[in-house]
């Protein structure tokens, strides 16, 4: 039986989360249909727009991405502290550019007079919207939402698109982070529907490398702001160029199936992680089978599940693969 999403989340041990949607009714996000013959690569591209319209109206960073042929792939990071931030006119100006929101919402946003018996319903709308704004289901929600009606009007059809839901998987520590990010930039490569990761069309890391080349990072992407964490703005804590050319030595090796050869110069973000260069390429290559739940150490593990009301450490084992021999 499916789990609620709220048994599945908790801001209070992991801002990060995977999370995974699949298309239903044999539907297609790419590629050429093998019956119509009619090709779907267009489809990605709305994906991809969407996903990064969300990215700024949302007070969710997007970490990773890839889009492939009938799935979708993402790391998210909530900001709480972000809508917390933002003003009451600032909530509902973010809310109206994805959802059209209520009269009285409407009439706020303008400028216009809002009565005596309206304000209540106004400050109930606006706390919600606020709550929506960095909850992981809406955002979810408003990713595969247009793209189901998009792709429902051009296939002529009624019905579901994707899948009833989602998967989504906390990632509690560094390395879960950074094995799943990995994971993600790498299925078109592991796939084998690209040779490199700058060629791999509609994922994150294609984008990260075009912005590298101009000595730049993607504005609508969680930036990589090194190994100082003090008084550094909201990132991912490694190097951007230690973390493109770790993903590079990856992608070499699934593709040429040389299994642990990933150079001295690219393991020392591994080591950091504390995790062998083996290792490292078998969670790469098979995080999604080996992770089933929650991902981080045992003893974030136990955290997550105290403060979540879990009696179990459902998926314990599966933890311990990411830090020890296989």
């Amino acid at each position: 039986m499916p789990r609620p999403r709220r048994s599945q989340v908790s801001l209070e041990d992991t801002s990060m989360y995977h999370c995974c949607s699949r298309v239903s009714r044999r539907a297609m996000l790419l590629g050429d249909d093998e019956l119509t013959g009619k090709n779907y690569d267009h489809r990605r591209e709305w994906v991809e727009s969407q996903l990064l319209k969300l990215a700024v109206v949302f007070a969710i960073d997007v970490a990773a991405y890839a889009v492939m042929s009938n799935h979708l792939h993402v790391v998210l990071s909530v900001d709480i502290y972000e809508s917390n931030r933002w003003t009451d006119k600032e909530v509902v100006e973010h809310w109206h550019q994805i959802f059209l929101g209520t009269e009285i919402t409407q009439k706020f946003v303008k400028g216009e007079v809002i009565e005596s018996f309206e304000v209540k319903k106004l400050k109930h709308s606006i706390a919600l919207y606020r709550s929506r704004l960095s909850d992981i289901s809406w955002f979810m929600r408003a990713l595969n939402e247009p793209i189901a009606r998009m792709a429902n009007k051009e296939d002529k059809c009624t019905g579901r698109f994707w899948e009833g839901r989602f998967k989504s998987q906390a990632l509690l520590d560094e390395a879960a982070v950074l094995a799943c990010m990995a994971y993600v930039d790498l299925n078109p490569v592991r796939a084998k529907m690209a040779d490199t990761p700058e060629q791999s069309d509609h994922t994150s890391i294609q984008l990260r490398i075009k912005s590298a080349l101009n000595g730049k990072q993607p504005v609508k992407l969680l930036p990589f702001i090194g190994s100082e964490c003090l008084n550094q703005p909201k990132g991912i804590h490694f190097a951007l160029k230690d973390y493109l050319e770790l993903v590079d030595e990856t992608g070499r090796v699934l593709r040429d199936d040389k299994r642990g050869a990933i150079s001295l110069k690219a393991s020392k973000i591994l080591s950091r992680l504390n995790i062998s260069s083996e290792n490292w390429i078998k969670v790469t290559s098979d995080f999604g089978k080996i992770f089933h739940g929650p991902v981080g150490t045992l003893q974030e593990l136990t955290n997550y599940c105290d403060h979540l009301g879990k009696r179990r450490r459902h998926f314990s084992k599966d933890c311990q693969y990411l830090q020890t021999g296989w």
